[in-house]
């Protein structure tokens, strides 16, 4: 299976400044491997990207890496703000 972690921050380092600060985490649900990518607040801009269109050139990157299970990748940038606020 891909190693997703690597991916990610291969293709995130290069475009924030503050790479040190790029981190990972994981969660399961029935239907997919959520990978919640954190970085510096900085840099929140620089991973979306105008219109979101970063962004969603990263998660096209990840969706297509192959997997061998029926579940998916997704792909979650914490930008910081709480849903519950």
């Amino acid at each position: 299976m891909t190693n997703f972690d690597k991916l990610i921050k291969k293709i995130v380092k290069p475009l924030v400044e503050y790479p040190e600060d790029v981190a990972i985490t994981h969660s399961e649900s029935d239907r997919f491997y959520e990978y919640h990518l954190f970085t510096n607040t900085n840099d929140i801009g620089r991973i979306i990207g105008k219109k979101g269109h970063v962004a969603q050139t990263i998660r096209t990157i990840v969706y297509s890496a192959r997997i061998s299970s029926k579940k998916r990748v997704r792909l979650i940038i914490e930008d910081g703000k709480n849903k519950n606020s």
